[in-house]
């Protein structure tokens, strides 16, 4: 692979990563507006929201399938489009099945997209013997920020959900079209397959389970922010309506700006020390959120744990693919699935501590979880991701 493929692969790797996050913003942030369009019930609704990451985890697994049949850049190339078609259809539907079959189709190329998303990623990552991944993820968030920006508009204008989705459909579906065109891979076929049957070979559950755990407890506390930041404050902290909207705002751009500069401080520290940090960061930004005695002094701690919390989950990716130099598509495919556990198991645990015992006391939970990330630090080692002393060294020189 030369020098100018490899630059192309990762700058359409990283166009495909930020449309992802515009697609996945505009989805969630217009929540109460699919259910007026569309007259869901409050006790309809949970069934919903659990469908689509259910779906995604089903639809990860069958990527792992469909990885052993054809390149994951293939994969990635026809789930996007399908991903933004089916937000349009969300947005186009009239009868409650019209949404069940939009919600369906998204779960499932969301669940595909992610897992060839970070398997391209990986693959990228090692053939540049340096770590890039963080990149990727702040290009996300990137792609997050904007498509919360653009769902505000919508609502502040008043636009139909068609309105406000077609529009940026007609955008992003030809660009990541026409982006899929350079999508590249660190590696060929046979160095895929290389590697020590445990390591390298089959993936074994009992070595990747420390990571799975990781990527679950990241989400945990990810979900917790993003479902009840704006009640926590507004509720518990005695904040304004406007201000309690901040909270999560703050949690983005902290999460973009940790995740861009991420990737030079796993280079200069190496990925287990960065995973601690990110760990400490986060658990105390909880601590902060738990005790705060008002408003600001909460938002430090959100502030605090957008930059905690982003630079585990490009990592947790990363050192999976470390793990199983010869398998990591398989092994990205299965620990993607954590990512949706834990975006399952956050908001409902939160909740239900909440109303049973307090919210100032369920924040506690997410931060003992991120803090059992120190427990498991080690299998994001065994040496920093610079690929250092020799044995993995980069295909090319220098790729910028």
């Amino acid at each position: 692979m030369t020098d100018a493929g490899l630059r192309h692969g990762r700058a359409s790797l990283g166009l495909s990563f930020g449309v992802q996050g515009v697609a996945f913003a505009l989805l969630v942030t217009r929540i109460p507006a699919i259910q007026d369009q569309y007259g869901i019930s409050d006790g309809l609704l949970p069934v919903f929201l659990a469908a689509v990451p259910i779906l995604a985890g089903a639809g990860s697994v069958a990527t792992e399938k469909m990885v052993a049949r054809v390149r994951p850049g293939v994969v990635l190339r026809w789930s996007q489009p399908l991903v933004l078609l089916a937000l349009l259809g969300v947005g186009a539907g009239r009868e409650v099945w019209h949404v069940a079959v939009a919600l369906g189709v998204f779960g499932l190329a969301v669940g595909a997209l992610d897992a060839s998303m970070n398997m391209l990623g990986v693959s990228l990552n090692r053939a540049y013997g340096r770590s890039i991944m963080l990149g990727f993820h702040a290009a996300y968030s990137l792609g997050g920020i904007a498509g919360a920006s653009l769902a505000w508009a919508g609502a502040r204008w008043d636009l139909s959900l068609l309105a406000s989705y077609l529009p940026v459909v007609v955008v992003l579906l030809p660009a990541a079209l026409v982006g899929s065109r350079w999508y590249t891979e660190g590696e060929g076929p046979k160095e895929r397959e290389r590697g020590p049957a445990g390591a390298g070979g089959a993936v074994s559950f009992r070595l990747l389970l420390p990571l799975c755990l990781v990527m679950s407890f990241a989400y945990i506390g990810d979900s917790t922010v993003s479902n009840w930041s704006a009640k926590y404050l507004q509720d518990v902290l005695g904040s304004s309506e406007q201000l309690a909207t901040v909270p999560y705002n703050v949690y983005m751009v902290t999460t973009l700006l940790g995740r861009a500069v991420g990737d030079l401080g796993v280079r200069r520290f190496g990925a287990v020390a960065v995973v601690r940090g990110g760990s400490l960061l986060a658990a105390g930004g909880f601590a902060v959120v738990a005790v705060a005695p008002g408003a600001w002094v909460g938002m430090l701690g959100f502030t605090m744990l957008g930059f905690g919390l982003c630079v585990i989950v490009p990592q947790t990716f990363a050192a999976a693919g470390r793990m199983f130099p010869g398998n990591s598509d398989a092994a990205v495919a299965r620990l993607n699935i954590f990512n949706y556990v834990g975006f399952l198991v956050g908001s409902p645990l939160v909740g239900a501590l909440g109303d049973a015992w307090s919210y100032r006391g369920a924040m506690l939970v997410p931060m003992v979880l991120v803090l059992a990330t120190l427990v498991y630090a080690r299998a994001f080692g065994p040496e920093p991701a610079r690929y250092g002393g020799g044995h993995e060294r980069p295909h090319t020189a220098d790729v910028g």
